[in-house]
């Protein structure tokens, strides 16, 4: 199979291209702590020369309890999503969650990307596929790598290749996910690049009882090892404070950590590349 390459809002994704950023905070909290941390984010990754997309979900649908804070919402959302990409030149992704979402998010949105808990939704996937951006499809935490062939299929059928799989961890027991490194190159046979959540890879679903928790320590040694192993994007959420965040800070790197992080990521890939030719 034609392995896609394809570009996202001056970001080249696919193979022979340089290794890609997606981070942000998960979750929107309010403008200002947004356009802030777009522009930390922003100002490392450049520093670093490495692309970045910038991500952070108007809505998080899939929480473990209805009292935690989802976001602003899809119309409020948007507009925030909107201004970033517009203020700072970066493409944007955010989650859509059900069909009824995805052309008006398709309107802001480089990229719209299906959950892990939803990628086997056709309906969801179909519709995102047929907008023409590109598509980010999650594996679910449930579902082996081989299965993602046929998600893919379902929106290739729609006439668009623009499409990228994304592994964050598989089912361990209970409350508990592990990272199979197996997984990013079977994954990749299937011709579209593959990128490597180090942030969700790392998380403990329902860990705290009434939240997800998470190993933050393990974002940088799960990133390291996907890269070596030759994803084409890191995502990893990211937030000031993690600790303060109110959704996902166990698994959430500091921005703080993020030069460091992205140094050792970017040396692992010179390495690989080298030892390639």
């Amino acid at each position: 199979m034609k392995y896609s390459s394809f570009s996202v809002g001056g970001v080249s994704i696919g193979p022979g291209k340089s290794l890609f950023l997606i981070a942000g905070p998960c979750v929107i909290e309010n403008r200002r702590s947004l356009l802030r941390t777009a522009e930390g984010i922003k100002d490392i990754a450049g520093a670093c020369g490495i692309p970045f997309i910038f991500k952070s979900s108007y809505d998080k649908a899939n929480r473990t309890s209805h009292r935690t804070f989802r976001g602003p919402g899809m119309a409020e959302g948007l507009a925030l999503l909107a201004e970033v990409r517009k203020r700072l030149g970066v493409p944007v992704i955010s989650d859509v969650h059900s069909v009824a979402e995805v052309k008006s998010a398709a309107r802001v949105l480089d990229i719209l990307q299906i959950p892990a808990l939803l990628c086997r939704q056709t309906d969801l996937v179909v519709a995102a596929a047929e907008t023409g951006k590109a598509v980010n499809i999650k594996k679910g935490q449930f579902m082996a790598p081989w299965d993602m062939e046929n998600i893919a299929a379902k929106a290739a059928a729609r006439g668009n290749r623009k499409i990228i799989l994304t592994e964050r961890g598989t089912t361990f027991g209970y409350n508990n996910l592990v990272a199979d490194m197996r997984s990013l190159a079977i994954m990749r046979t299937f011709g579209y690049p593959v990128v490597f959540d180090a942030g969700h890879s790392a998380q403990l679903p329902g860990g705290k009882g009434n939240a997800s928790g998470g190993m933050r320590e393990m974002i940088p040694v799960l990133a390291r090892a996907a890269v070596a192993a030759g994803c084409d994007g890191v995502f990893v959420e990211t937030h000031e404070n993690p600790d303060k965040a109110p959704s996902d800070g166990p698994n959430m790197l500091r921005l703080a950590d993020l030069p460091k992080f992205l140094r050792e990521l970017l040396a692992i890939r010179a390495a690989t590349v080298r030892h390639a030719r």
